[in-house]
């Protein structure tokens, strides 16, 4: 594991009652650079998830990892554009949902550019570690595939203070990858 820091010195408090409001919701530019600058930049961001009944939860991003495109082998991408990697061929700024075990919905926000078909999987917010236990919280399904993060009124992700360092490893759970096991693409607090 190695150790990063970004090119700001604010780091986020770890308590999630201490997350400000009033930082902005994230724009489609955001989204649309390449994913290995979407990623690690993802950490310490904002999601906000409001539930059918009004309520509105946010939650700090903890732990996330890039797929990158056609070539990486461990990326979704890597199998040709399919119903049901049709998403993560668009514009980035999509949330890319997918079903695993038959209960568990994990979720991916689309980056890049069109036809570059990127996504980072959100691993972990504070309070959930894993993408499973995750989807369960935000209470995700089918219907948030393909929603876009920039005008969605259930799902999006705001601004807040940059964090100043954290880990990289190994992506957890595609030893199918041949050379792509190696890439140091998971980010986390």
């Amino acid at each position: 594991m190695s150790e990063n820091k970004l090119s700001s010195v604010s780091s986020l408090s770890p308590f999630p009652e201490e997350i400000e409001e009033g930082f902005s919701r994230l724009d489609s530019v955001f989204f649309t650079r390449d994913v290995l600058e979407v990623a690690p930049e993802l950490l310490g961001k904002v999601l906000v998830r409001q539930f059918d009944n009004g309520q509105v939860n946010r939650y700090r991003i903890t732990e996330v990892e890039a797929y990158r495109g056609i070539e990486d082998l461990a990326c979704h991408a890597s199998k040709g554009r399919t119903p049901r990697t049709e998403v993560m061929f668009q514009d980035g700024g999509k949330i890319y949902v997918y079903l695993i075990y038959g209960m568990y919905w994990l979720l991916n926000f689309v980056t890049g550019e069109k036809d570059h078909a990127s996504a980072v999987l959100i691993r972990g917010i504070e309070g959930f570690s894993g993408p499973g236990r995750l989807g369960r919280e935000l209470q995700l399904d089918k219907s948030f595939y393909g929603e876009n993060l920039v005008t969605s009124s259930r799902l999006w992700i705001e601004n807040a203070k940059p964090v100043s360092e954290f880990k990289t490893s190994k992506r957890i759970g595609i030893g199918y990858a041949g050379e792509w096991v190696d890439k140091m693409w998971r980010y986390y607090l």
